[in-house]
Formats: structure tokens, C-alpha cells, sequence
């Protein structure tokens, strides 16, 4: 690809980005709550959750349910056992996002999947929806590194190994995880509408884009191309 091209290369979140999880992770949190005793969640709540990490959701989970501190252990692996059986059965590819990434690899854009979600997980979810030729070898989760999102690490590691400059990058995400790491980064961020963003307005957050649909995105990037008519 020219390196006049803007945009090289397009990092992508996953939960709440490509794909729709929320019934996972409501399924396997209710399975692990109701295994110690507790009662289920409501997925509104169980949204406000994600996008920061399996720790995170276990201890706001573990917080709902009053339970004390020394039960975090139980509760992590019961979720990462409960996930783990169902990942990918509750859950819908959000509409727009095959076709955009069979639009991007077509034209040479260098595609990397960074995410929060455990790379084992990860990588079984885009396999399962038909999404993982996309990215190949080039996903990164929550466990892969030292740091992980709002962080600037995952990207910069993705950026790198995928031979692209962070200023020629743009990350794709939904929350403010994904904003601060693309700020911290040095790179651009465009941010969707439909995911997780903790319970606050997407719109509040920095970003070059904020689109509710897959097609504004892809429609963005053909416009930010050198050359390319307004």
C-alpha cells in the first residue's frame, strides 16, 4: 500500500466493536453468581461492566453481590470456566463489520484485533464468527502483555508488528478504554456507538469519528485518503 494512504493500518476492539457479547458475559457472570449462592444480574448492569477486563467485571460483580474480597478467586475461575463453555453462543457479529473488513483487507490495510478479552477467548470468538483470517497471528488480548488498554502498550506492540507508524494507524473501539489508549498512543481514534462504554454518552470522549453504524466508519476512511473527494 502507498504510504501516502492516511490510514495504513485499523486496530480494532472487539467487545461491543465487532462483535455484540453482552449475552455471554451476562450467561457465564449469572452462572458464577448463582454457583456461590447469589443471585443474577441484569444485563443492563452487567453492560456498564465490560470493556475494561475480566478483573474488573469479577470485582464489580463481586461487589453487586456483597461478597467479600477472599471470595475473588472463586469467582474468577467459576467466570473464566462459565465463559469459556459458552463464548461465542450469546452473541452477534454487529452488523457492517465483515463487510468493512473484507473492504479494508482488499485494499491492503494492515488489520489488528487489540481487546481486554483474554487472547485465548479472543481468538476462539473471532473463529467461531468467521472474523479471525482477518487479523491472523495479529490479535492481542488483556493477558498478552505486561499493560493492557487505556494503556498505550497494545497498541504501540500492534503497531509494530504490523510495520505501521501509530500517526498512520486509527484504533476502532467503543469506550473510553480505547480512546485513552489511542490518545496515549498517538494515534487516532474512532469510536462506535453500540458498544459498552460503561454507561456514559460515547460522544463525550475524544475521537475523529463517532459513528453508530459500521458503514459511516468505512465510508470516514475512504474520505481521509489523500486525493480522496469530500
Amino acid at each position: 500500500m502507498s504510504a501516502t494512504v492516511r490510514y495504513q493500518a485499523v486496530l480494532l476492539d472487539l467487545d461491543g466493536t465487532m462483535v455484540d457479547t453482552i449475552g455471554d458475559f451476562v450467561v457465564a457472570m449469572n452462572n458464577t453468581l448463582q454457583a456461590v449462592g447469589c443471585d443474577g444480574v441484569p444485563g443492563e448492569i452487567v453492560r456498564t461492566w465490560v470493556g475494561r477486563g475480566g478483573p474488573h467485571l469479577i470485582n464489580e460483580a463481586r461487589l453487586h453481590a456483597g461478597l467479600p474480597e477472599s471470595d475473588l478467586e472463586v469467582l474468577r475461575v467459576g467466570f473464566y470456566a462459565h465463559y469459556g463453555a459458552i463464548n461465542g453462543q450469546h452473541s452477534e457479529t454487529f452488523p457492517g463489520v465483515d463487510a468493512g473488513l473484507a473492504y479494508w483487507q482488499d485494499r491492503g490495510v494492515r488489520l489488528a484485533c487489540v481487546t481486554n478479552k483474554p487472547e485465548a477467548h479472543a481468538r476462539a470468538l473471532l473463529k467461531l464468527k468467521g472474523l479471525d483470517a482477518y487479523f491472523g497471528d495479529f490479535v492481542w488480548g488483556g493477558d498478552s502483555l505486561a499493560e493492557r488498554k487505556p494503556h498505550a502498550l497494545p497498541l504501540q506492540t500492534a503497531c509494530a508488528a504490523l510495520g505501521v507508524p501509530a500517526a498512520q494507524s486509527l484504533m476502532v473501539g467503543d469506550s473510553h478504554t480505547d480512546a485513552h489508549a489511542a490518545l496515549a498512543a498517538g494515534m487516532d481514534a474512532a469510536l462506535l456507538s453500540w458498544g459498552y462504554n460503561h454507561g456514559a454518552p460515547i460522544h463525550d470522549l475524544p475521537a475523529v469519528l463517532h459513528a453508530d453504524d459500521f458503514e459511516t466508519l468505512v465510508s470516514f476512511w475512504e474520505k481521509a485518503q489523500p486525493g480522496a473527494r469530500a
